[in-house]
């Protein structure tokens, strides 16, 4: 085995297998129903029903077969986001109908990395690299200019909305080690949320507004590679009662992006077992 899909409860603290494969699968994300989760694997997008019931069901992106693992489901279920890079060679921001189609471009600045979508469904966060530098941004989901939210203190990553929409939370190197910060959209606010010694990567709050899971790596760690041990961690929404859940062989892929069942009780991941 590569991969496992799991889900992890934070009520009970337990975590079930969904489904196991021999492919390279990353980034579970629920739909808002909780029917069921969308991943990638090989340039591909699969749909898996939380019981794993049907295994891996291949979503048609038309032309889009070079996606990574940055995509998601709007709020009100309708479409999908992905960060692919077919078309331009770099990664660009397209949305396309949930149940698969062609997809239509939304971000022209290249490269960007969708990782957020706002909860009124109007607009998308996301992080562009614009001459080396990694910043926030936020847009339209019918496109148009982009807003920029940082302007490159460090190295900035992987935003997130939280459920009331009055905050970004996202990664940033500007104090030294990677650590969690948070914005609100109208770009005021800005205040660090963790302060340790690990490198702490893609905050997703909770549907309930309540708590914050991130995935934190040793502090030598640079940027955020796969196939390292790491730890799955959970704080209260301002960062508060920080606490490691459990470890576990994984990083990049684990959770690139919002991972909560929408009920907020469970959250999936990917688990990773070492190439042989």
């Amino acid at each position: 085995m590569r991969s496992s899909v799991e889900i992890y409860n934070i009520r009970t603290g337990e975590s079930r297998i969904v489904v196991q494969t021999e492919k390279l699968i990353e980034a579970p994300n629920f739909s808002p129903d909780g029917a069921y989760m969308l991943l990638n694997g090989d340039g591909l997008l699969y749909r898996l029903r939380p019981d794993g019931s049907g295994g891996l069901q291949q979503v048609d992106t038309d032309f889009a077969t070079q996606c990574n693992n940055d995509h998601g489901i709007s709020p009100d279920g309708t479409q999908i986001v992905i960060s692919d890079k077919t078309e331009f060679g770099k990664s660009a921001i397209y949305i396309l109908p949930a149940a698969g189609g062609t997809p239509r471009l939304i971000t022209d600045n290249l490269p960007s990395y969708w990782h957020g979508w706002s909860p009124n469904g109007k607009e998308l966060a996301y992080c562009g690299i614009r001459d080396d530098v990694f910043d926030i941004y936020t847009i339209s989901v019918d496109g148009g200019p982009e807003k920029r939210l940082t302007h490159g203190e460090g190295r900035n990553d992987g935003p997130d909305y939280s459920a009331d929409g009055k905050w970004i939370y996202f990664n940033s190197s500007r104090t030294g080690l990677m650590q969690i910060w948070r914005i609100h959209p109208d770009r005021t606010g800005l205040e660090q949320v963790t302060h340790d010694n690990y490198g702490n990567w893609f905050a997703h709050p909770s549907p309930k507004n309540d708590k914050v899971l991130i995935l934190s790596y040793d502090p030598e760690v640079f940027d955020h590679p796969r196939d390292l041990d790491v730890r799955l961690r959970l704080m209260d929404i301002d960062g508060d009662n920080l606490t490691t859940l459990f470890e576990l062989f994984g990083g990049q892929g684990t959770i690139n992006v919002p991972c909560w069942s929408p009920d907020g009780d469970e959250f999936a991941y990917v688990r990773y077992f070492p190439e042989t």
